[in-house]
């Protein structure tokens, strides 16, 4: 599916789950017919993320919403500021109201914390990346928010990389097996499939070394400290992409930079980040 198509599904169960068999007290006290308008209040410095995301919610509630971006994914926003007006029908404002402002403040949160460590990497040829430490069922924007923030979105999934970790390693019965047995099923089962391996040790990137060109792409740096990653780096050179992983927090990121890896993954952007302040209030016609 296209991230629109997966959104559409978002909202569709978000709302089926928040409304139910009804808003009864919308329902209770206001017309169906009756129109508003509303906008959101920035009530938190940071990152402001997800306005496309609530101009489709409203307008898949209603698709004769109007909706007025003030601002966009990715501006910095202040206190005071306003990102957005929408008009449309009251029940609609209301019914979309919370679901707006949770995905929003989720992914202004992320978006925010993302800037933080993508500006210790300026300079640097290292990239960031996410994880799969993700909320269920809420990947596709907490991803989307990390991409606003300027970090690269890593494998969505377990269905569009292979990445051998070490417990896959353990299990099948070590490296070399591994890689052999992920490359024949690729071959067989899903051809251009990547496949990045796990390393947490140099004798283990060395075996990747000796045996995966033409097959693996990406070698990870499993909690290496810098200076290993520095050793890595150069024994690999450019034969692979290389990713370090494991305990990089914004006070280590740029000595992980300056050992000349490609890619840093931190599941911190998405399980740390903190929800920021937003508010929907209603204004007069």
């Amino acid at each position: 599916m296209s991230f629109d198509e997966k959104l559409e599904h978002l909202v569709d169960e978000a709302l089926r789950e928040d409304i139910g068999d009804g808003d009864h007290s919308t329902l209770s006290i206001i017309s169906p017919t009756e129109k508003g308008k509303a906008v959101l209040k920035i009530k938190q410095d940071g990152v402001l993320a997800g306005m496309k995301v609530a101009e489709k919610i409203f307008q898949y509630k209603d698709p004769t919403a109007i909706f007025t971006s003030l601002k966009k994914d990715g501006d910095v926003m202040k206190y005071g500021e306003k990102a957005f007006e929408v008009e449309s029908t009251v029940h609609t404002i209301l019914q979309c109201e919370r679901l707006v402002l949770n995905c929003m403040q989720r992914m202004s949160g992320i978006a925010t914390l993302t800037k933080q460590y993508t500006d210790k990497l300026k300079g640097y040829k290292t990239k960031l990346l996410d994880t799969r430490k993700t909320t269920p069922n809420f990947r596709l924007l907490e991803k989307e928010a990390v991409r606003i923030g300027g970090g690269v979105n890593h494998r969505f999934g377990l269905y569009d990389m292979i990445m051998l970790k070490d417990n896959h390693i353990d299990y099948c019965g070590g490296i070399e097996k591994a890689i052999d047995k992920a490359t024949e099923y690729v071959l067989k089962e899903k051809p251009g499939l990547k496949i990045e391996v796990e390393t947490r040790s140099i004798d283990d990137v060395r075996r990747v070394m000796a045996m995966g060109k033409g097959k693996v792409f990406r070698i990870m740096l499993d909690n290496f400290t810098p200076e290993q990653v520095t050793e890595a780096a150069e024994l690999i050179k450019e034969e692979f992409e290389t990713e370090a992983s494991g305990g990089i927090n914004l006070e280590n990121i740029e000595a992980y930079a300056k050992a000349g890896v490609d890619y840093v993954s931190v599941g911190a952007l998405i399980h740390q980040a903190r929800s920021l302040d937003l508010s929907l209030k209603a204004m007069p016609l």
